[in-house]
């Protein structure tokens, strides 16, 4: 039999032992959506690179919201469009979700609070970040950086070991994948957050990845999705976000237009399944034109009203719907 002493060591270690299991909270978040909508007067100096670092956006979220306008020279008085709205991708609500079209993660970690989400800088046309199901297996703080075969016969002056410091791609901190030679990481070139300009790894801005390497334990799921169009309702509202596809992004980028591209039958079904028994209030001519344009933000493509009508006899209520076309 065990001593009281003995009894209350077992207590206190096993108390510390569970005081030390990070367990990851997976969200309850019930919103449809996070962040708002915001504009910006450009000062002279102003570019939208490095507005879209200042507001944590990536080049190419703020270069498709301002199409018409120079990348480089705005112009004093510009009224940009900061796209810091989000709907939520369509898929399980727990770990990291990281959606390739939009080059966005979304950190499902906060409880009953709203997902973090950052830029990301993806893997550039033939060299792309992978679709799947994954986990952080690793976390490292001043990584280093081991160049693969193919890195080194592109560029024979590369080092066979990269240590920490400012010439290390891998930038301050390191989230590695459950697939080999993949991580999430900072960089040494943050202008190339928001762009397709990595050999297939993720990279964020310094000042975010070390945000993310503080809230993100060992054991996260990690889940990689290709959603270039969102839809969601927002109250009685219904959004939809359409980001350029993975082959459109260099075009958004260098010209910020896309080629446009006849809706897909899949794109069909999801906007008419999202707006369910309101299908027949949908704004057609505004879902073409984004889905043309390609703005990477929400746009409201229908509106209901409900007017409860009691019948006769006062013991049944029937819902009249009608739309809100006029102001949509």
């Amino acid at each position: 039999m065990l001593s009281a002493f003995s009894k209350f060591s077992i207590y206190a270690l096993a108390a510390i032992a569970g005081a030390c299991i990070s367990t990851p909270s997976f969200a309850e978040y019930k919103d449809n959506y996070v962040g708002d909508m915001q504009t910006y007067i450009a000062v002279y100096e102003d570019t939208l690179v490095h507005l879209a670092r200042k507001h944590g956006l990536g080049f190419v979220e703020v270069r498709a919201a301002n199409p018409t306008l120079d990348p480089w020279i705005p112009g004093a008085g510009a009224k940009i469009i900061l796209p810091k709205r989000h709907l939520l991708p369509d898929a399980k609500r727990e770990g990291l979700v990281i959606n390739l079209p939009e080059m966005r993660i979304y950190g499902f970690l906060n409880g009953n609070n709203a997902p973090f989400t950052y830029p990301l800088g993806i893997g550039r046309e033939g060299l792309g970040t992978p679709i799947g199901k994954t986990t952080i297996v690793r976390k490292k703080e001043k990584p280093t950086w081991r160049p693969t075969r193919r890195m080194r016969d592109e560029d024979p002056k590369l080092k066979a070991v990269v240590p920490p410091g400012p010439d290390n791609p891998l930038g301050t901190h390191a989230l590695y994948l459950g697939w080999p030679t993949y991580a999430i990481h900072g960089t040494t070139k943050p202008y190339g957050i928001g762009r397709r300009v990595s050999s297939g790894c993720i990279r964020m801005y310094p000042e975010n990845i070390i945000k993310l390497f503080e809230q993100v334990p060992i054991g996260t799921k990690v889940n990689v999705i290709n959603q270039p169009v969102k839809v969601a309702w927002i109250g009685n509202e219904l959004y939809l976000e359409a980001h350029p596809e993975m082959g459109q992004a260099i075009n958004m980028e260098e010209n910020g237009t896309t080629k446009h591209k006849k809706i897909s039958d899949e794109q069909l079904a999801l906007i008419n399944d999202k707006a369910g028994r309101y299908s027949h209030l949908l704004n057609w001519p505004r879902i073409r034109t984004a889905m043309r344009e390609r703005n990477g933000y929400p746009v409201r493509i229908a509106k209901y009203f409900d007017d409860i009508i009691q019948k006769e006899s006062g013991d049944t209520a029937k819902i009249k719907t009608t739309a809100d076309n006029s102001s949509l």
